[in-house]
């Protein structure tokens, strides 16, 4: 029997804006499943990665998502394919309610299981269906990364990718929202490709970790081994 083929796998990826090259052959996987989180300084491609992977950017090399190649696809069909991308910054629509920010997540859907899917992110994140009714602009900074995560959620992902979800927020606020995510790939089993400045908490939930630097992967291996690295605790880590 061959090897089982990553539910994510990248090969060699190049991708930039332009003609400013800012990934040069990246090599990255994820396996089903499982939460990887992406480390690195400002500028080192790793918003870039999230892009290429969902289609937002060009990109170049071996790019696929269950062995099926990503290349020929934009950000809506990755998003039928089950990725969905929590963009840093959030990316709500400000100018509808919490409820029509959901539905919009479900666009991709042909089921009928999106009300009990309602509930399940109303469970996660009590404050929204307090909210529900209200604009998405004139939420907190937290709420709205509780609604750019519960949005992407009502799609069903397979793999989530999320960008920078504690940026700006509040210690407290920061860590209830690792904490949620931890409980949503729990309970959902979906897989999480997670950038975070923040990496100490990124590598205390997740299962591998790659280091990014100037577009290149640096280091990569077990979130475990990662915390005792040299170089990795110098430098991202702060002891």
């Amino acid at each position: 029997m061959g090897q089982p083929v990553p539910l994510l796998d990248l090969v060699g990826v190049n991708a930039g804006y332009g003609q400013r090259r800012v990934l040069h052959e990246v090599d990255l996987c994820v396996e089903d499943g499982e939460i990887v989180a992406i480390l690195g300084a400002n500028g080192a491609g790793k918003t870039t990665t999230l892009r290429a992977i969902s289609g937002a950017i060009n990109r170049t090399g071996s790019l696929t998502f269950y062995g099926k190649s990503l290349l020929g696809c934009g950000a809506s069909d990755a998003a039928r394919l089950g990725i969905a991308h929590v963009p840093e910054g959030r990316g709500t629509m400000g100018q509808l309610t919490v409820l029509e920010n959901l539905q919009l997540g479900a666009y991709v859907r042909r089921d009928r299981g999106v009300s009990a899917d309602f509930e399940q992110v109303f469970t996660y994140f009590p404050i929204l269906k307090e909210r529900r009714r209200q604009y998405a602009g004139t939420l907190s900074g937290g709420e709205q990364q509780m609604l750019a995560i519960g949005r992407a959620l009502m799609a069903r992902p397979k793999l989530m990718l999320l960008d920078e979800p504690s940026l700006g927020l509040a210690p407290l606020v920061a860590q209830s929202i690792f904490e949620i995510i931890g409980a949503i790939h729990r309970d959902s089993g979906a897989a999480v490709l997670l950038v975070e400045q923040n990496a100490v908490a990124a590598l205390d939930i997740s299962h591998r970790a790659y280091v990014l630097e100037a577009g290149r992967v640096a280091v990569s291996g077990s979130s475990v081994e990662l915390k005792t690295h040299d170089r990795v605790r110098r430098s991202y880590l702060g002891y």
